[in-house]
């Protein structure tokens, strides 16, 4: 019986758990854990520290010249690019000044930043910037009050003249300077200031500082700047042939004295006055006078005005003539007068003899 039992003994099998049980395992003692995450973390010495910094160091170099040579690539670049642009930039300007002679704004405001020059003269360059003043103002007259066309055939002729003048005032300017250098002649800003309070008190180029610079900018496209500019370089001009005009400064001396002395204008006028027109007439001028004649200089009617009837002046100089003036009668704002004038010389007189010592040279052909 007891061997049929044995032989009737079944394996059974394990009972399965469901799927979202796990079998039970058993957790290890916090002392044990906390020993086994200690057993792992290295040990901070000075060896381990500076082999740490090593493996670090090393990792590194490996990117530090792939940097360094694309940083120098980068500036060799940059710098090729930016002498490209430098040299192209002056390569077009040297085409636009010299060969196809621009007259625009952005060429002339170049010109005012870089000093370009377009002549010289003896050791003094003569610079594009004061060519371009010059010749921008005559094409802004013409375009606008004469609304000449620059750009057909007979404007092109036209803007060659123009050219050319303005080519020839700023060379002569330049032997301008060279002369005041020499005998130690010069305007100041206030001389000039002076002469704009001249011009304006008489209302010759409108009655207030808004029209006047409406004006300016109306017939030249200049500002008051520009205007003083230019009237400082008349001015200049003036003060060295009066300098150097010796001769009709002693012949205005000459005469001024001798009506010192009690000698009758009219008869003194038709003897030594230059000008032609008022001679005959003893000096007397056509026509009465206002304070803001444009056929009178405004030297010449600041002086007069102030004059009593049959009171002279003394020597007025107006920068082309010199005058002697007398007040023969006055009413209201007008006035009779005469004058005796006395032409000074023109300043070619001056320069000629520099012009033929040094020549000027020029960098554009006109």
């Amino acid at each position: 019986m007891k061997k049929k039992l044995k032989k009737l003994k079944v394996k059974l099998p394990k009972p399965k758990l469901p799927g979202n049980i796990k079998p039970f395992k058993r957790r290890p003692a916090p002392e044990e854990r906390l020993k086994e995450a200690f057993a792992n973390v290295p040990k901070i010495t000075n060896e381990t520290v500076a082999e740490h910094r090593e493996d670090v160091l090393s990792s590194a170099r490996k990117y530090i010249y792939p940097l360094q040579h694309s940083r120098k690539r980068i500036v060799i670049i940059s710098s090729s690019i930016i002498v490209a642009a430098v040299a192209g930039f002056f390569i077009y300007l040297g085409l636009a000044l010299y060969n196809f002679q621009d007259t625009n704004g952005f060429i002339y405001g170049v010109t005012q930043v870089i000093p370009v020059p377009v002549a010289k003269v003896g050791s003094s360059w003569v610079s594009y910037e004061s060519y371009l003043f010059e010749l921008r103002r005559y094409m802004h007259y013409y375009e606008t009050q004469q609304q000449v066309n620059f750009s057909t055939e007979s404007g092109k002729l036209q803007l060659d003249r123009y050219k050319q003048q303005a080519m020839n005032e700023v060379v002569t300017d330049a032997y301008v300077k060279q002369l005041a250098s020499e005998y130690k002649v010069n305007v100041s800003n206030q001389q000039v200031n002076q002469e704009v309070s001249l011009v304006q008190s008489q209302n010759r180029l409108g009655s207030n500082q808004q029209e006047f610079n409406a004006v300016l900018n109306d017939f030249w496209g200049w500002n008051e700047g520009d205007f003083k500019r230019e009237l400082k370089l008349q001015m200049l001009q003036q003060a060295v042939v009066a300098k150097l005009d010796t001769s009709t400064e002693q012949r205005a001396q000459s005469a001024l004295n001798s009506l010192n002395h009690g000698a009758d204008f009219a008869s003194l006028a038709k003897q030594v006055s230059d000008d032609s027109s008022t001679k005959s007439s003893g000096g007397q001028y056509p026509g009465p006078i206002t304070e803001n004649d444009p056929n009178i200089a405004p030297q010449v009617t600041q002086v007069l005005f102030r004059l009593k009837p049959g009171q002279h002046s003394g020597i007025i100089n107006t920068g082309y003539t010199l005058e002697i003036v007398e007040l023969i009668s006055k009413q209201g704002n007008k006035v009779q007068a005469a004058h005796i004038s006395f032409n000074l010389q023109p300043i070619s007189t001056f320069i000629a003899p520099l012009m033929k010592a040094n020549p000027a040279h020029y960098f554009i052909h006109l």
